[in-house]
């Protein structure tokens, strides 16, 4: 078995497991499932990476505990997305890209929106 060294463009790729998306040339729905899911998952990276930390209402041990589970969430979505790209294929690759400037951009805007002081703008 040969590893893919460089970029290539193409539908017939193994992402993250063996057979899949699959190797049938005739049908694309896997290989367009398959952008679907590594979009989604860099697009959920962003909200996590931008929530605020959990302040301890009452025991600190479970604050940090949730902050922990959130942040082992966050890692493990990093590196499926690491994963994915290894296979170079330049699809995939497209996909965590805008999957995490989409996601981040959402994130941001509401992550602003809810800091954002109540009243009037400033006009210049």
């Amino acid at each position: 078995m040969t590893m893919q060294m460089s970029f290539y463009w193409g539908r017939n790729v193994t992402i993250l497991f063996s057979k899949w998306p699959g190797n049938d040339q005739h049908n694309p729905g896997m290989y367009i499932l398959a952008l679907f899911f590594v979009f989604a998952i860099a697009f959920a990276m962003e909200p996590l990476s931008v929530w605020p930390t959990i302040k301890p209402s009452g025991s600190s041990v479970v604050a940090g505990l949730a902050q922990a589970f959130l942040y082992a969430i966050r890692i493990s979505l990093g590196y499926f997305v690491m994963l994915a790209v290894m296979s170079y294929n330049i699809g995939i690759f497209i996909a965590a890209v805008a999957g995490h400037t989409v996601g981040f951009f959402v994130a941001k805007a509401s992550a602003l929106s809810i800091t954002k002081p109540p009243g009037p703008e400033p006009s210049f």
